[in-house]
């Protein structure tokens, strides 16, 4: 009898696991670009996909088929073919608003570590949408990235989505050892955190575009999922590769198809993407009554990309004050908030 109930009991732990296994292959928002061998796409074809960056059939679907055509060794009949088996593979078509709240469920809010600031912001920093903070240099951009950075691996019930971080640094303001002070504050292993967020040093624009190709490859071929990508800032190695009026259309021709590429990555792995923007003066936008607040750069282009966009500026001592810019759901608020060793919490107002 004792043994019948020890092979029943393994059997429920096998049924269960395959049961995990299961829910976690539905919970994947993308779908592999091998998968579409079985709609008769050949293996070699799908290794010169992956090479050129489309790891999934999501990401065939968002490009362009004369990207799809740069490709060496891919003609015409077989992009078409490809575009095609793609779309069947993927939900690309349109869907009833219910069938599309069942599709986002799988969506998660990221605490910054300040409830007032998670509550100004409808619950946290969201995934499959572009955050945008922007400010004057110590306003507290990157000690928000920082923070953020940490609280992304927690578990659900303390802020954070159990996931990995990618961390671009245009700016080479990167600190590991905040890392540690923050991890130790929220009491979890420090080295842990650390090897939990995969960090590049990026010089150029184009280098950025390279880098967000090898986060994609990181994102599916990594065993554990990710949760945030974070670059800062954004601005930053635009306004030094592209410089006067002449160069402004190609710069933010490129600014926009790297803010595509950020856009399409949220959406494709369900990541929360947090950008920091920098700022310019309006030396005759104010007078010595009224002076004028500083304006993000990037244009049209990048304000119509970011989904939310977060003004910051200094306060007294540690203290930071928030302001929602431009948010298509978020009413205008703002809040207080204090950087610390232990990264941001709430403020006296």
């Amino acid at each position: 009898a004792a043994s019948q109930v020890k092979s029943k009991a393994a059997e429920v732990k096998v049924m269960a696991a395959s049961e995990d296994v299961d829910m976690v292959e539905e919970e994947l928002p993308y779908s592999l670009v091998e998968k579409l061998q079985d709609a008769g796409i050949n293996a070699a074809d799908l290794k010169k996909l992956k090479d050129a960056g489309f790891n999934t059939s999501q990401s065939i679907v968002f490009a362009m088929r004369k990207d799809l055509l740069s490709i060496k060794g891919l003609s015409d009949l077989k992009v078409d073919k490809i575009i095609e088996a793609a779309r069947k593979s993927t939900d690309a078509g349109f869907v009833t608003c219910s069938q599309l709240v069942v599709k986002q469920k799988n969506r998660f809010k990221l605490s910054s570590g300040a409830t007032k600031l998670d509550q100004m912001l409808g619950g946290g920093v969201d995934s499959c949408a572009i955050t945008e903070l922007f400010g004057e240099f110590r306003c507290g951009k990157t000690q928000l990235c920082h923070s953020l950075a940490v609280m992304a691996q927690l578990p659900p019930n303390m802020g954070g989505a159990n996931g990995k971080v990618v961390y671009i640094d245009t700016e080479g303001t990167f600190r590991p050892e905040r890392l540690r002070q923050i991890a130790e504050s929220k009491g979890v292993s420090a080295d842990a955190a650390m090897d939990n967020i995969i960090y590049a040093r990026c010089y150029t624009s184009e280098h950025l575009v390279q880098l967000l190709v090898e986060a994609a490859s990181l994102m599916v071929n990594d065993e554990d999922r990710f949760a945030l990508l974070i670059v800062d800032s954004i601005m930053g190695v635009f306004r030094v590769d592209y410089s006067g009026r002449g160069e402004l259309s190609e710069r933010q021709q490129h600014l926009g198809r790297v803010m595509s590429k950020l856009q399409k990555m949220s959406e494709e792995f369900n990541v929360a993407v947090l950008l920091t923007n920098q700022v310019m003066a309006d030396p005759g936008g104010g007078c010595a009554f009224m002076p004028s607040h500083p304006k993000p750069v990037g244009g049209h282009i990048l304000a119509h990309f970011s989904t939310t966009r977060v003004f910051l500026r200094k306060g007294r001592a540690e203290q930071r004050v928030a302001k929602i810019f431009d948010s298509p759901w978020l009413p205008e608020a703002e809040c207080v908030f204090e950087i610390f060793g232990g990264g941001v919490r709430n403020g006296s107002d």
